[in-house]
């Protein structure tokens, strides 16, 4: 059974933050870069938009972690704290938040993408026009660069697809050039 087809079955075919059951996407929590069921969780579009930044934040849609907190999936505790955190500000979110348990190792998976921190705290990854990057983002190589440790050279051109950010240096983004993951200074990328 593929990934998709379990959450499909774990889910019921609905949305597994706020239970819509319209437009139902797989969605791969960051940093993580393989999809399987611990780590992917089904979201329909509304969700996603808004997790994604595509769309701005509708603060009384995510009402619905009220209940999704209490997930037993792990991946959707994960995204239910992330989301918490961005509207941690707005009042109720926090009191979720004081109510919340993750274990050490999915709370350390919940903070990979800096959501606690406060904006002035965040960590800026900017590529060589000082264009900001998120992960998920998609770059390309803007000069040749040598890959250590291998006799790999990237060629300028080369895209990189969903990249991750390294949270603790701004300069240092992760990726896959072939079949090989990279990891890659922000100033030789260029973001698509």
């Amino acid at each position: 059974m593929s990934v998709l087809q379990t959450l499909q079955e774990r889910s019921n075919n609905a949305c597994e933050l706020c239970t819509s059951a319209e437009d139902l996407k797989q969605y791969t929590i960051p940093p993580s870069l393989n999809e399987n069921v611990a780590n992917d969780v089904l979201v329909c579009k509304t969700c996603l938009d808004q997790i994604e930044g595509q769309t701005d934040i509708d603060v009384n849609h995510w009402r619905c972690l009220n209940d999704s907190m209490w997930s037993e999936h792990v991946a959707v505790q994960i995204i239910a704290w992330r989301m918490l955190q961005r509207l941690r500000h707005e009042g109720w979110p926090q009191d979720l938040l004081d109510m919340m348990y993750l274990d050490d190792e999915a709370l350390a998976l919940a903070r990979a993408t800096g959501e606690h921190e406060d904006a002035a705290n965040k960590i800026i990854h900017r590529d060589v026009n000082g264009v900001i990057l998120e992960s998920g983002d998609s770059v390309v190589l803007v000069k040749d660069l040598k890959v250590k440790g291998s006799s790999m050279v990237a060629k300028q051109g080369t895209p990189v697809r969903n990249i991750r950010l390294d949270r603790e240096n701004a300069e240092f983004i992760e990726g896959k050039v072939g079949a090989q993951q990279i990891v890659i200074i922000t100033k030789y990328v260029k973001k698509l």
